[in-house]
């Protein structure tokens, strides 16, 4: 008996091989490998399509943003990686295609891939550029420490700068350095100090530990908020040989902890040691100019000497008291010339002296204060003053 052959529609022979795949179990979970092509994120949805391909193959793909979001570093074209993923059919258009939930990149740590392109990020933006590094200030008054309140850091801390410079101030902000919670948790201290100025300066690190341990301090959020920091800011994050993006973005990066400690502070012996040599120079500089002016002041007094106007004005103050003698001399003669005319002219008065009449017997007569010298200056019944010599008489003329 001849059957008669089925007749599929596109979309059921879509379907139908859809199902098939679907019924494969080793297809619902694949480990696959390929260089990242056509990435393309959907600003709408989030989803990643993109393209896996080897030499010689291509397959389409898609990762849903539930997934995408998962991920701890941007996947970029010419990317080696290994997927996990399903085998699907889109049945719209009949193509079948990987749908992605986890990705990590071949041949690199998914930190360190997540490391370098924030670093590159970041730099782009300027954030490690030179010109924006604050300096460190020579002799700070306070110390910002960002660390466990707990580990060996502070100890450390404290004991560097105790025994290099013990009369700056240490301010504690107390957080954690591991973990989810230890990169806001620092960032708010930054913040705090910053905005209150409570430091001179701030150390911010952790003792030593693997990538994972460290990773807070490869924080995007910590990173802007170090550079937004007004105050500089030294980086202690692990061993010399740790490097974080916190060093990339601080003002100054320290190789340890203890180092940070002594980078932030001068050595009090070295100060003592200059304020030392600055006093002998400064002693022998005084010593010598107050030599060159001892033999400045010799060499005055010798011309001084040598054109001395004393003798000259020795001879002057001479001349001087001769004259001043002779002037003496002078001056007495002219008064006893003047004593003699004055004596004269004394008696000559006295003899005018009306007064001195009165006295032998004689009167002055006067009517209405002029004097009367003749009878025809007076009248009948005229008024005279008649002045004696001890007191006036007044008259009327009969």
């Amino acid at each position: 008996m001849i059957q008669t052959p089925k007749v599929f529609s596109v979309s059921q022979l879509n379907a139908h091989i859809s199902n098939l795949i679907a019924s494969d179990q080793q297809l619902q979970m694949i480990f696959i490998e390929g260089e990242l092509s056509n990435v393309n994120i959907n600003a709408k949805s989030n989803h990643m399509y993109f393209s896996l391909k080897d030499q010689n193959s291509v397959i389409r793909a898609v990762m849903f943003s539930w997934s995408l979001k998962t991920l701890r570093f941007v996947p970029e074209n010419g990317m080696k990686v290994i997927m996990r993923a399903q085998v699907t059919v889109y049945e719209p258009s009949g193509q079948y295609q990987l749908r992605v939930e986890d990705m990590q990149p071949e041949g690199v740590g998914v930190l360190a891939m997540q490391f370098e392109q924030l670093k590159k990020k970041l730099g782009a933006e300027g954030l490690f550029a030179g010109e924006h590094k604050k300096p460190i200030p020579a002799m700070p008054k306070t110390i910002g420490i960002i660390t466990s309140p707990t580990g060996a850091v502070l100890r450390d801390i404290k004991n560097v700068i105790g025994r290099r410079f013990p009369c700056v101030d240490l301010v504690l902000a107390p957080v954690m350095v591991q973990g989810d919670d230890a990169a806001p948790q620092m960032i708010r201290a930054l913040k705090m100090f910053s905005d209150h100025q409570a430091a001179d300066v701030i150390i911010i690190g952790r003792g030593g530990g693997s990538m994972e341990d460290l990773w807070a301090f490869n924080d995007e959020g910590l990173a802007r908020a170090i550079y937004a920091c007004d105050i500089p800011v030294i980086s202690a994050v692990g061993h010399e040989t740790d490097t974080t993006l916190c060093d990339f973005v601080s003002d100054l990066r320290a190789p340890t902890p203890s180092a940070a400690a002594e980078l932030a502070v001068p050595n009090r012996a070295d100060l003592l040691d200059n304020v030392h040599t600055l006093y002998r120079k400064g002693l022998t500089v005084l010593n010598t100019q107050l030599s060159m002016s001892a033999n400045d002041t010799e060499k005055i007094a010798s011309l001084v000497a040598a054109h001395s106007p004393l003798d000259e004005l020795e001879k002057d103050i001479e001349l001087v008291d001769s004259y001043a003698v002779r002037a003496e001399k002078s001056a007495n003669s002219s008064y006893v010339q003047c004593e003699s005319s004055a004596k004269e002219l004394f008696a000559r008065v006295e003899t005018l002296n009306p007064v001195a009449v009165l006295n032998r017997g004689f009167a002055y007569i006067t009517k209405d204060d002029h004097n009367i010298s003749s009878v025809k200056d007076v009248r009948k019944d005229d008024l005279l003053d008649i002045r004696l010599k001890d007191g006036t008489i007044t008259a009327q003329v009969k």
